[in-house]
């Protein structure tokens, strides 16, 4: 079988071994983080009764591993990282659609086409950049400025980064490979600065290492969370320039759940104003409903769906292009 996303047999294999430690009400296969997510489905688990049974994982191994399983799956729901698992996993086949009640009302950067899935949350690519260095004629417009011989050295990507991964795929699909790989390797000589993740970007700005970082727009704010004198700030670029795609981490009910009912109510509570309001608050990201106080820190629901690029999500699962690209501009 062929897939989307490239995973290695031992990484495979170790999921797929580990046993689960109890028969709960419901398995679910988690590809965010325990600590982000824990206190949330403790919350679940109080309220209606039900015990569920969480596999951690990265998500793009947890999508695979679901292909893998197929209809002999234990998992009633998927809650991955980025749209483009959730894409991969729902063109298989292996997901319910869901009652049209629980995404109807969603705006339609928050939802997939087919109604398997739906934004449990949103977030933001930004340019996140030093105000001491970067004076006001050096910012870009778009993100295909920082090719220029003014940005040499002074900016950071994390080419091993799922969430920079997704942001590649979304330029691939919006400009081609052949203007894409240009990009890369554009960037590459002008000597961008490999980071991890995302965090160390921002450090790195904060720490004068570089002057610019590609990020997601969360990790500032958990930085000034703990020092409101943190030395970074950051914006969007250009109105639907691509460098500000939003992502989602999406939630989806398998096709093969002997309790979909109960999978279904676990959807619906994560996008209750209950929950919407612990990650808008907590691990900053924006809410997909209405009636929820987003985060002051945040910019406005309205001005992102401005500054964004028209990328279906759904479309966003050829992570394996993208790997062979980055491969080929010598970046993996």
């Amino acid at each position: 079988m062929c897939h989307p996303f490239f995973v290695s047999a031992a990484l495979l294999s170790t999921l797929a071994a580990t046993p689960l430690a109890f028969a709960a009400d419901l398995t679910l296969y988690s590809g965010r983080g325990e600590s982000m997510v824990e206190p949330i489905i403790e919350k679940f688990e109080e309220q209606s009764g039900l015990d569920v049974e969480v596999r951690y994982g990265d998500t793009a191994q947890l999508a695979v591993l679901l292909q893998e399983e197929g209809q002999n799956s234990p998992a009633d729901v998927f809650w991955g990282q980025d749209a483009g698992a959730m894409g991969a996993v729902s063109k298989a086949g292996l997901l319910a659609e869901l009652p049209q009640d629980v995404y109807q009302d969603l705006p339609a950067m928050f939802k997939s086409e087919t109604g398997n899935w739906v934004a449990a949350t949103g977030r933001a690519r930004v340019l996140a950049y030093s105000p001491e260095r970067v004076s006001e004629d050096e910012m870009p417009k778009s993100v295909f400025d920082l090719t220029q011989d003014q940005y040499e050295g002074r900016v950071g990507w994390a080419p091993t980064n799922g969430s920079f991964q997704s942001f590649v795929t979304a330029m691939r699909l919006e400009h081609g490979d052949e203007r894409t790989l240009e990009w890369l390797e554009n960037m590459r000589d002008n000597e961008a600065v490999v980071f991890s993740n995302n965090s160390s970007q921002v450090q790195g700005i904060a720490d004068g290492e570089i002057d610019f970082g590609l990020v997601n727009n969360y990790y500032l704010l958990r930085f000034l969370e703990e020092d409101s004198d943190f030395p970074v700030e950051q914006t969007f670029f250009e109105q639907g320039d691509i460098g500000n795609l939003v992502n989602v981490a999406g939630v989806g009910v398998l096709e093969s759940s002997d309790d979909k009912q109960n999978a279904v109510e676990f959807v619906r509570y994560l996008l209750s104003p209950e929950a919407q309001q612990y990650f808008t608050n907590n691990v900053y990201e924006y809410p997909v409903i209405e009636n929820v106080q987003q985060n002051d820190e945040l910019e406005s629901i309205d001005h992102l769906m401005e500054v964004s690029p028209d990328v279906a999500l759904d479309n966003l699962d050829d992570l394996k292009g993208t790997l062979d690209l980055l491969r080929q501009a010598e970046l993996l």
